[in-house]
């Protein structure tokens, strides 16, 4: 296997080479474990079986050998965030208290992934529950940005988005819930993608906020993330928040030129806090949309200031709800010593002061402290005050992109305010580090769907995202669009030097 087959690889080529039998799955997974165990420095798996890979590659190639009906992923790596479950094989979600958790079945996306053929290669590394902005809330530590190894790769699918980067699978998955995939595909130069609330059955995902979450895919460029997102998207009966809408074949219409192309610029996203050279290359952008005919027009969406605020207060609230069932009676790590601490305690029910000691173990300081502001929000006397405030405020955000959409198709802006930061730089400052989603948390509060295209790099080589947002369902219109900007430029197509 030529290692160097594997540092562009898209997942399209790579199919293309396996159907036409220039290589075989076995000789693609080998060299991926190869680059994996090279790059181990990066920190992006959290699990990876090289014998489990190797027979799936081999099932895969025995079928293709034989002549029997292979699916659109057959013998292509997809890496999976370890939020979700796959029968048997550990699940933690970057967390110990989930640590021995092997789940004893397959999430809905893990189902369409096997029967579309590909190789479910490894957990990556993730921030803990899914909550953060730069994998550094992780127990197995921090994934470091393929870009650049003082600096992270976002989050929380960190992991997914430096796999992908780094060439050490050509898909991932991750999961979104305020920008989780969008954040780190800016930041380490890939393409991220959103689907709408309700497209992707969230069947098998480890709740953090359920009204919020989405799985999507992490890819180098847009066609394999219309190939991937085609796989995995569709009803689900196990997921009540599925929809039944149709699955365009996003890959047959991806490069037909959209019906109009009338961008939206929010005004509100080009403010205080947003880097120069980001905003730089997002006006750049702009000026390619404009000289592929596209009309831009300003529009306002005067909610979105308080997104950040809103967010953090359903999420948490949701949070607290979700991960109550995690205290170590049926479900997560049980603390082995429970007896008194603290003065107090020796009056408390030996059960309750298990609870107390498996959840004080079990999570790290960021789950807890949202646990706690969702908790807050939630108790009698304060969640008229906070939480069904919130609940107005997102609404009011759902119908400003509502009024924009009737003038617009789709809305364009930077994708995170700043490239990758260094590696403990915003740990001791929460807040610093919640808005790094500033301008992508809104999409999940009003539920459409948004992506990350690679638009350029600073000075120093860190890699800036454009996020393109679209009506709910919209996802063939904005991979189209997306698509537009992609071929008239090459900002894809960068690698990190890793070597």
């Amino acid at each position: 296997m030529n290692a160097d087959l594997l540092k562009d690889a898209t997942a399209t080529a790579l199919l293309a080479m396996l159907n036409a039998g220039e290589v075989t799955s076995e000789e693609l997974v080998r060299g991926y474990l190869d680059r994996a165990d090279a790059l181990k420095r990066l920190n992006v798996f959290v699990h990876l079986d090289p014998e489990n890979v190797l027979d799936q590659a081999r099932a895969v190639d025995a079928k293709r050998k034989a002549g029997e009906a292979v699916g659109p992923l057959a013998g292509v790596p997809v890496a999976i965030k370890d939020v979700l479950c796959v029968e048997k094989e550990p699940t933690t979600c970057g967390s110990r208290m989930l640590k021995d958790f092997r789940p004893p079945y397959d999430a809905t996306v893990i189902v369409k992934l096997r029967q579309a053929g590909a190789i479910l290669f490894g957990k990556t590394n993730m921030d803990e529950f899914a909550m953060g902005s730069s994998t550094e809330n992780s127990a197995y530590g921090p994934t470091l940005n393929p870009w650049d190894e003082a600096r992270v790769p976002g989050g929380s699918s960190g992991g997914s988005a430096a796999a992908v980067a780094a060439d050490l699978a050509p898909l991932s998955l991750g999961s979104d819930t305020g920008g989780s995939i969008r954040q780190p595909a800016a930041v380490c130069g890939v393409v991220g993608i959103k689907p709408t609330y309700g497209r992707v059955s969230r069947y098998g995902l480890i709740a953090f906020a359920s009204s919020l979450d989405q799985i999507g895919p992490f890819t180098h460029d847009l066609a394999d993330a219309a190939l991937l997102l085609k796989v995995i998207s569709g009803r689900d009966e196990r997921d009540a928040t599925s929809v039944d809408q149709p699955v365009p074949d996003y890959s047959a219409t991806l490069d037909e030129k959209p019906r109009s192309l009338r961008i939206g610029v929010a005004r509100e996203f080009f403010g205080e806090g947003l880097d120069p050279e980001v905003e730089s290359a997002v006006r750049e952008a702009m000026r390619v949309y404009e000289q592929a005919g596209a009309t831009l027009k300003e529009v306002s969406l005067p909610n979105s200031k308080y997104g950040v605020p809103a967010y953090y207060i359903v999420a948490p609230a949701e949070c607290s709800s979700n991960l109550a069932r995690y205290d170590g009676t049926i479900f997560g790590h049980r603390a082995e010593d429970w007896s008194p601490k603290h003065p107090g305690e020796e009056d408390l029910h030996p059960l309750v002061r298990m609870m107390m000691a498996s959840r004080a173990e079990g999570f790290g300081a960021e789950v807890k402290r949202r646990i706690m502001l969702g908790t807050f929000a939630l108790s009698a006397g304060y969640a008229d005050q906070y939480y069904n405030q919130a609940l107005k405020v997102r609404r009011l955000i759902r119908n400003d992109f509502d009024a924009a959409f009737k003038d617009v198709d789709v809305i364009l802006g930077p994708t995170s305010p700043s490239p990758a930061f260094k590696l403990g730089e915003r740990t001791a400052d929460p807040l610093a580090m919640y808005l790094s989603d500033i301008y992508t948390i809104t999409a999940n509060l009003a539920g459409i769907p948004g992506l990350s295209v690679p638009c350029g790099l600073t000075r120093s080589g860190l890699p800036i995202g454009l996020q393109l947002l679209a009506p709910a369902f919209a996802e063939e219109n904005l991979l189209r669009t997306a698509r537009v900007f992609e071929r008239a430029t090459d900002w894809h197509r960068k690698r990190p030097g890793l070597s």
